[in-house]
């Protein structure tokens, strides 16, 4: 029987592990599917038709968001390593958002990232300080008999 608060993650993930594991998850899947429409040539390229739903990729793109998600997976069995992976978003998208900033339209974008890209940046940067710094109650709860 569930129990109150229960996720639907393993049992006595915190929420942080959750939202890591789904992030994790997410990516992983976001960067397979990224070589359904990349294929593996081109590898760096700034071509404005490779697009995933309204965001550019290219297949350096795909692998980042590989191992950002394998990341994820891997760091969401810990509350510690989920704090980890929250940082890593943060810092790693923050700074993605910056360089999307400077670099959209340019020749020389090397992930192919357009405004769309900025927006899921910049969110995905504020879900990680979130995972990061959010209170999470770590009190063992009497258990019910």
């Amino acid at each position: 029987m569930a129990s109150a608060g229960n996720t639907g993650a393993r049992q006595g993930m915190t929420w942080p592990q959750a939202l890591a594991l789904a992030f994790g998850v997410v990516y992983l899947l976001v960067g397979i599917v990224g070589f359904f429409v990349t294929g593996f040539d081109a590898f760096a390229d700034n071509s404005q038709d490779e697009m995933l739903l309204i965001f550019m990729i290219n297949p350096l793109h795909n692998i980042v968001h590989i191992v950002i998600g394998l990341a994820g997976i891997a760091l969401s069995r810990t509350l510690a390593g989920a704090r980890t992976y929250g940082w890593l978003l943060a810092v790693g998208y923050g700074a993605a958002f910056v360089y999307g900033l400077i670099a959209i339209g340019q020749d020389w974008d090397f992930l192919n990232i357009n405004a769309a890209d900025n927006v899921l940046h910049i969110a995905t940067a504020v879900v990680g300080l979130v995972m990061a710094l959010g209170p999470v109650n770590t009190a063992a709860r009497p258990s019910r008999v």
